[in-house]
C-alpha cells in the first residue's frame, strides 16, 4: 500500500504542475491535472461514438498519458531543444514494485507509439484538448490562439478528431450556456 499511496501523491502533484505551453501564449493557464482530466473526459466522448474499441484502454490511456510529468515537468516546444525527457525511466521508476505497474507502462508505451486505434484516438483527445482552450482564449479576445490553432489542429488524425475539431471551431466557448438564455 505505500507503493500505491506514494503514487497518488506523486499524480496529485500533477494539479500543482502548470502547462508550460500558456507562456508562450500570453494568455490562459492549465495544470496538468485539469488537461489530463479534460483529455479523459473527450477519450470517453469517442468512445460513446466511434464502435468497436476498447473504451477502458482509451479512457485509461488518456488519463495517465502525462503521469511521467510528475517527475519530469511539462515541457514546452522550446525546452524540448535542449533538455531530454526521460520519460521511460520516470514511468519506470514511479511503477517499479506496484502490482499494476506494467499496464501502466504498456499504456504509456502505447500512446507514445501513437500506432494502435485507441492510441491514435487518445492522441487526437489531448490535441482536442488544446484546441478547446485555444479557442475559449480565442472567443474571449487572445490574439496568439490565432497562431497555434492551425499548428495543433493539424496534429488530430483520425476522422471523429478532425470532425469534433471543426465542429469546436465553428462554434463559439459559450453557446451551451448562452442556448435558450432568458431574464
Amino acid at each position: 500500500m505505500n507503493k500505491i499511496t506514494d503514487l497518488l501523491f506523486e499524480a496529485n502533484i500533477l494539479k500543482e504542475l502548470p502547462r508550460s505551453g500558456y507562456y508562450f501564449l500570453g494568455s490562459g493557464h492549465e495544470n496538468v491535472a485539469e488537461h489530463s482530466f479534460m483529455t479523459a473526459f473527450i477519450a470517453f466522448i469517442i468512445s460513446q461514438i466511434v464502435p468497436d474499441l476498447d473504451s477502458e484502454k482509451l479512457i485509461t490511456m488518456a488519463l495517465i498519458h502525462d503521469l511521467p510529468e510528475a517527475r519530469t515537468g511539462d515541457l514546452n516546444y522550446v525546452q524540448k531543444k535542449y533538455v531530454k525527457k526521460m520519460e521511460g525511466k520516470a514511468v519506470s521508476d514511479m511503477t517499479q514494485g506496484l502490482l499494476f505497474g506494467k499496464s501502466i507502462k504498456k499504456l504509456i508505451k502505447e500512446f507514445n507509439q501513437g500506432e494502435t486505434v485507441e492510441a491514435k484516438l487518445a492522441n487526437d483527445a489531448d490535441q482536442l484538448s488544446f484546441i478547446l482552450e485555444l479557442k475559449k482564449l480565442q472567443d474571449t479576445g487572445a490574439k496568439s490562439p490565432e497562431k497555434w490553432l492551425p499548428i495543433v489542429i493539424k496534429r488530430v488524425k483520425t476522422k471523429i478528431g478532425k470532425k469534433l475539431a471543426k465542429n469546436i471551431m465553428s462554434s463559439n466557448w459559450d453557446n451551451w450556456w448562452m442556448n435558450n438564455y432568458s431574464d
